[in-house]
């Protein structure tokens, strides 16, 4: 049955106070000015509260291309859906992106909008996307549908009865779509409900869309009846993104591979609209390794998803970056290699290196990744680093880093010196637990003495040691005087001689190195005892010594 429809009243009843026109929003939001191969990128976080390493994953890549390119990188606040929407999350979000090193050129800020395609946050944009939907039912392709949340579960049902595809089109949607213009004003004037749809059409063509990460898509071409906007008036998803992506003027939509089955909805929009689409990048999703077996990173489940779990484990934002490097491109960890001393922004990312499969995130290796750049790190970097973070999450310990300025920047520079530089450093929160024994408030004893000595030669090994330390001695004197009273004591001076024969000594160098270090730092595995004494002072070291006495 073909109704004609007036579609110039239609509009006028579906939308009386819209006046504005999309060439008015064409010259409100020009083409930018830009280099011509610049990138203007974004992402659209929803304000749920919870940041997710996704959103840090595609914001990764959008920064890279536009920043590389020349273009704008920008934020925008997709926060169309009332019910999920949390008090302070486009505050918590902006706060962790400034944490990880993410710069936007322009969108949301905590205070307010900054750009000249405001607003970047969807709610405030009603008027303009009211006024493409005006444009399309002005052109016929879309309807009022009066259908209850109830009568959508029953055609649910039907069609998963008759394992058709679910969704309202064709027979489905007739009933609304053949709506006279006196049955719709009878709906409206009665208060009834009403969404805004798209007209599909029902067709078996197909799409082709060249997707920058994954290549060719062909998908069939879209004949649902998408709504366009909700009872409230605000978009979907969907309409939402056509419309900002087209008037903020985004060249590419970085965003997870499960937004792929929607694509047919979206390049509908954008050819109806005569509108040019963006390059899609359709991201892999984050996966993690379990009994064996691949599977999604989950909310509920994996406490690495967060964003807030690597800010709390004080995983410094520099190595998570280069951690998703290594995820985004394959050939990171080589050029990091040939490039020990650049700066992570000098890689020259490339889309066309990006996996399809599944991003793994596998916490051994980010944690290698750390040790890495924190060793790259100069002692005055750690310092910094630290403090900030102990003045968020250990206050007591940045009291002391404060206290113990000059013996924290020591400490961090033991063992940094050498060609081979140590990699004792993990985390913030670990360096905290590392670094505790540099300072007598959080000197614990953590391991025991050496077996293989006797308390007898302990305190003859360490009233010698007193009586001959000389804390200005170099490093070689010091050891040399070790080694004298080692042999002095019957241990082995050379460890290889105590293995060939160890019947001929108590034991070797080695036991008397541990015990001297597990006195100073309370623990078996410490940097270097000379250049810990150095640090710790006389006075610390002496009187630690003296206990065991």
């Amino acid at each position: 049955m073909i109704i004609f429809m007036n579609y110039q009243a239609l509009a006028n009843l579906l939308f009386p106070d819209v006046t504005g026109t999309p060439e008015e929003l064409e010259q409100r939001f020009p083409e930018r000015n830009l280099p011509e191969q610049a990138v203007v990128t974004r992402i659209g976080p929803s304000p749920t509260g919870f940041v997710h390493l996704g959103n840090l994953y595609n914001a990764v890549i959008g920064e890279r291309l536009a920043h590389q390119s020349g273009g704008v990188f920008y934020l925008r606040i997709e926060d169309t859906d009332e019910k999920r929407k949390v008090e302070g999350a486009v505050e918590t979000l902006i706060s962790a992106m400034q944490y990880f090193g993410v710069n936007f050129d322009e969108g949301a800020t905590a205070d307010g909008d900054n750009g000249n395609y405001a607003p970047y946050r969807q709610r405030q944009r009603k008027e303009i996307y009211h006024i493409i939907a005006k444009y399309l039912t002005l052109q016929g392709k879309t309807y009022p549908c009066f259908l209850t949340a109830e009568e959508i579960d029953a055609i649910r049902e039907q069609q998963t009865a008759n394992k058709e595809n679910p969704g309202i089109y064709g027979k489905y949607a007739e009933a609304n779509r053949n709506l006279t213009l006196e049955q719709i004003q009878e709906n409206l004037n009665a208060g009834k409900s009403w969404v805004l749809r798209f007209r599909g059409e029902d067709t078996e063509e197909s799409i082709l869309v060249q997707d920058a990460v994954r290549g060719e898509l062909r998908m069939p071409r879209n004949n649902m009846d998408f709504v366009l906007l909700k009872s409230d008036g605000i978009p979907t998803y969907h309409f939402a993104h056509v419309v900002d992506d087209h008037f903020m003027r985004s060249t590419h939509v970085i965003r997870g591979e499960e937004w792929i089955s929607s694509l047919p909805m979206h390049v509908e929009l954008f050819n109806t609209l005569g509108w040019k689409q963006p390059v899609y990048c359709h991201t892999a999703t984050l996966m993690k390794i379990e009994d064996g077996k691949k599977r999604k990173l989950s909310k509920r489940k994996d406490p690495e998803l967060a964003l807030a779990y690597y800010q709390q484990e004080g995983i410094c934002p520099e190595a998570v970056w280069e951690f998703l490097l290594t995820l985004l491109n394959s050939n990171f960890e080589e050029w990091r290699l040939a490039n020990p001393e650049a700066d992570y922004h000098e890689f020259p990312y490339t889309i066309e290196k990006m996996s399809i499969s599944g991003a793994l995130v596998d916490l051994d290796k980010l944690r290698d990744v750390s040790k890495e750049v924190l060793s790259r790190m100069t002692a005055e970097n750690l310092y910094a680093g630290l403090l900030a973070w102990c003045e968020e999450y250990q206050t007591s310990f940045a009291e002391l880093l404060k206290v113990y300025h000059d013996r924290a920047i020591k400490a961090l520079n033991v063992g940094r010196g050498g060609a081979k530089v140590r990699k004792d450093l993990e985390n913030w929160k670990q360096a905290c637990e590392f670094l505790s024994f540099y300072f007598d408030e959080t000197f614990t004893q953590q391991d025991n003495m050496p077996e293989e000595i006797s308390e007898t030669d302990r305190k003859a090994f360490f009233k010698e040691y007193l009586d001959s330390y000389q804390h200005s001695d170099d490093s070689s004197a010091w050891f040399a005087k070790v080694k004298e009273i080692t042999e002095k004591l019957g241990y082995a001076v050379k460890p290889k001689d105590f293995k060939k024969h160890p019947e001929d000594y108590k034991g070797s160098i080695i036991h008397i190195t541990n015990m001297i270090r597990i006195a100073l730092t309370g623990r078996a595995n410490a940097p270097d005892i000379w250049e810990v004494s150095q640090v710790l002072g006389e006075e610390i070291v002496i009187s630690r010594l003296q206990k065991w006495l």
